[in-house]
């Protein structure tokens, strides 16, 4: 064996988020609702991490349980999410507080209706760094315009004084930007923030999101249904369908050979990928009813490739390629 041979690989590097076995239920009149199970994903620093699937999927649910901001009716039945040795969903009310914002923060959707319409947004931020970081008010201005300035938003000083409703969508998201990096979060979870927004500013705002994250090193969960974004600004896609994960890859791999049925399907029905109208490929069914007793594979139903074993379980997940797995009894075969 040759020198070279006997020097062992580099370690992989810790991840600063890790949700591993996540399983998520939602007591309701009609019954208990089985919204996640056996969830698992990893980011690393820096990293650009898509979540994908339909609405319904449980990316958003994923999102509120690692923040701490699961409804009441949520349960965590198993599972961890661990950012720096600590098990997020363990943590009492009061140390999630104090960790919500400064370790983890997250961007919501909606932005007009997730910032106080009564209060400008400069005494926004301003309550945010008074309260994480001590600062006077005259601190707290200079920070928040500070902020906005790295946030690109034009005019800065007089928007500080402006209140939401004067303001556009683009730059209402901005400002929520900016106040999910005033604690200068490790970790940012962004839940479809271009939602409702004109194709010029969806652009830019994932423009500001992964230069932000380039420059300071701040891991990013985007939460979309958009494909297309997903695809020109993450290095990694998760794809999710009914409270699982089905498939996780490098972006590049995952579009290029997709070896699980429902993400072949969700790329073919990009209406981006399709030269015509006629070309877009429709994915069959729905999700279904996640209460009740459901099967080990919860797309079976819409399988095309179903087998007897998607019914009978346990659900296989198969490491297929460096970084690229898939929970699927019959994946695709990958294509050359």
């Amino acid at each position: 064996m040759s020198a070279a041979a006997a020097v062992p690989p580099m370690p992989a590097p810790a991840p600063v988020l890790e949700v591993a076995s996540l399983s998520i239920d939602f007591r309701t009149r009609e019954g208990t609702v089985r919204a996640l199970e056996n969830v698992s994903l990893r980011m690393g620093a820096g990293e650009f991490v898509g979540v994908v699937g339909e609405s319904g999927s449980g990316k958003s649910v994923m999102a509120y349980a690692i923040t701490g901001l699961l409804d009441r009716a949520g349960r965590v039945t198993q599972g961890r999410a661990l950012f720096g040795g600590r098990d997020l969903l363990a943590l009492s009310e009061r140390a999630r507080r104090a960790s919500r914002g400064r370790d983890i923060a997250m961007i919501f959707q909606s932005p007009r209706t997730s910032l106080n319409p009564i209060r400008t947004v400069g005494n926004q931020l301003a309550d945010v760094l008074r309260r994480r970081h001590g600062l006077d008010r005259r601190a707290a201005r200079e920070r928040s315009l500070s902020l906005l300035t790295q946030v690109r938003i034009t005019d800065p000083e007089k928007r500080l004084d402006a209140y939401p409703f004067a303001m556009s969508g683009g730059m209402c998201q901005r400002v929520l930007i900016a106040l999910a990096l005033a604690c200068e979060p490790t970790v940012l979870i962004a839940d479809e923030p271009t939602t409702g927004l004109d194709v010029t500013t969806q652009a830019s705002i994932m423009e500001l999101l992964k230069d932000l994250a380039r420059r300071r090193g701040m891991a990013v969960l985007f939460i979309t249904h958009d494909l297309t974004l997903a695809a020109e600004c993450c290095d990694r896609i998760v794809v999710m369908h009914a409270g699982h994960v089905v498939e996780e890859a490098p972006t590049a791999v995952l579009f290029r050979r997709p070896r699980h049925p429902y993400t072949a399907r969700l790329i073919a029905a990009v209406p981006a990928r399709a030269a015509r109208l006629t070309d877009l490929a429709a994915i069959p069914g729905s999700l279904p009813d996640l209460r009740g007793a459901l099967p080990p594979c919860r797309y079976s139903q819409r399988c095309e490739r179903a087998q007897e074993a998607c019914e009978r379980g346990p659900l296989p997940i198969v490491d297929i390629g460096p970084g690229h797995r898939v929970a699927c009894c019959n994946p695709l075969e990958a294509r050359a």
